[in-house]
């Protein structure tokens, strides 16, 4: 008998693989060589799993390139400011089949470090909240918005993070906030799935 978890046992589990699986066929479904996929959602909700899920599955015979916006976020306030950045200097850039540039984050010294150069040949991930608003949502053929109640998001956030993330919850929660109420990016989804 197989030790394995039964997916009645997993739910989180069961409806990231079901998401991945759906994603796979609509990645395959657009017939393009370098499909750009936004992944969005609150903190906690599931995006970095799913996302981690879909890169190990990826459809295409290339390999995509993985953009996290935690590596651009310009500290515990630059929700807006990454994507802006990431919009002007990735996504406007790849459409045009342009590369594009994006600056890490060195959060420990509170300053932007080296640049990352985007293959506009390549299919392009972006994973990160904030990052389906009507702009961007223009710019990609797969548009996710992971959606999960209050209480799993921060218990799974602050068992990622822990310490690290415990005194910012709310300064982040209400950045996510107002992205939501501005740019509804679950009505610009081209899926919606919802985590327990």
């Amino acid at each position: 008998m197989s030790s394995a978890p039964s997916r009645s046992n997993d739910p989180v589990g069961q409806v990231l693989t079901d998401a991945t699986h759906a994603l796979r066929n609509d990645i395959q479904a657009l017939g393009v060589p370098a499909p750009v996929i936004l992944i969005d959602g609150r903190s906690g909700a599931g995006k970095t799993s799913l996302t981690r899920l879909l890169l190990e599955r990826w459809p295409l015979d290339a390999s995509p390139q993985l953009l996290a916006l935690d590596s651009t976020y310009p500290g515990w306030d630059g929700l807006d400011a990454a994507v802006e950045d990431v919009t002007r200097n990735v996504l406007i850039p790849h459409a045009a089949g342009q590369q594009g540039r994006w600056r890490r984050w060195d959060w420990g010294a509170g300053e932007y470090a080296e640049s990352h150069g985007v293959d506009p040949g390549l299919a392009l991930v972006i994973e990160g909240s904030g990052i389906l608003t009507p702009e961007t949502a223009m710019l990609a053929g797969v548009r996710v918005w992971v959606e999960s109640p209050a209480d799993s998001r921060r218990e799974r956030a602050l068992e990622r993070d822990g310490d690290t993330y415990r005194p910012h919850w709310e300064r982040w929660a209400r950045q996510e906030d107002d992205h939501v109420a501005r740019d509804d990016p679950a009505a610009h989804a081209t899926r919606v799935f919802v985590v327990p």
